[in-house]
């Protein structure tokens, strides 16, 4: 399993690579779009900041467009990348085209349908959208279930994304999913309960260590 900082904010990335236990980082068009910097140096930073993978999605809508961005972003981001590719007809035909050579996850999965085709084309990662399925289909966990039930035993493995709290995270891991990626806030929230720190504050004021 992994944990991902969902984000294109360097600062965020900077903080996570502090926490030690972050993999790596997701972005998408949305998130490149609140960076002060362009995303092509976005994206330079981002890759310096951590050494794991990080991920770009592809934003032209064309087989022919969305190939020739998929091979800039791996000449930009090197060994580093994987490619987010949308669960469309065309989507899953770059997928087969690319991923021989360039590592592909297919982004915003809404059936395990689109899961067994992301499989068949070769996908590294079939990605979910928890929070987001829950509101527009009823139960995102439900989603990551049925997908994890189509994938298993294979190579393709889920990485749930739009996860907005600890409790929805520990849910999406046990109806299946392998990997998540959490804005910075909720991998906070991931680390911390209240009491812990209320036990720690116990030992601190009434125990003793090796340093007085």
């Amino acid at each position: 399993m992994a944990l991902y900082l969902d984000s294109a904010i360097i600062s965020e990335a900077q903080a996570a690579r502090k926490l030690g236990w972050v993999t790596g980082i997701t972005t998408n068009p949305t998130l490149l779009g609140k960076s002060d910097l362009a995303p092509a140096e976005t994206l330079k930073q981002l890759k310096a900041i951590i050494s794991g993978e990080l991920y770009y999605q592809l934003t032209a809508s064309d087989f022919d467009g969305m190939v020739t961005e998929g091979k800039a972003a791996f000449e930009l981001i090197g060994e580093q990348t994987v490619l987010k590719v949308p669960a469309t007809e065309v989507g899953f035909e770059v997928v087969a085209s690319l991923s021989p050579n360039i590592p592909c996850s297919v982004t915003a999965i809404y059936s395990p349908a689109q899961a067994v085709v992301a499989k068949e084309a070769g996908a590294k990662y079939a990605i979910a959208y928890v929070n987001r399925a829950t509101r527009l289909l009823g139960d995102g966990v439900a989603l990551v279930r049925d997908m994890a039930s189509v994938l298993a035993g294979s190579q393709t493995k889920i990485l749930a994304a739009s996860v907005k709290s600890p409790e929805e995270a520990v849910a999406t891991l046990q109806a299946g999913a392998h990997h998540l990626t959490l804005p910075l806030p909720v991998l906070l929230a991931m680390a911390s309960h209240e009491l812990s720190q209320q036990t720690v504050d116990e030992f601190a004021k009434n125990g003793r260590g090796i340093l007085g």
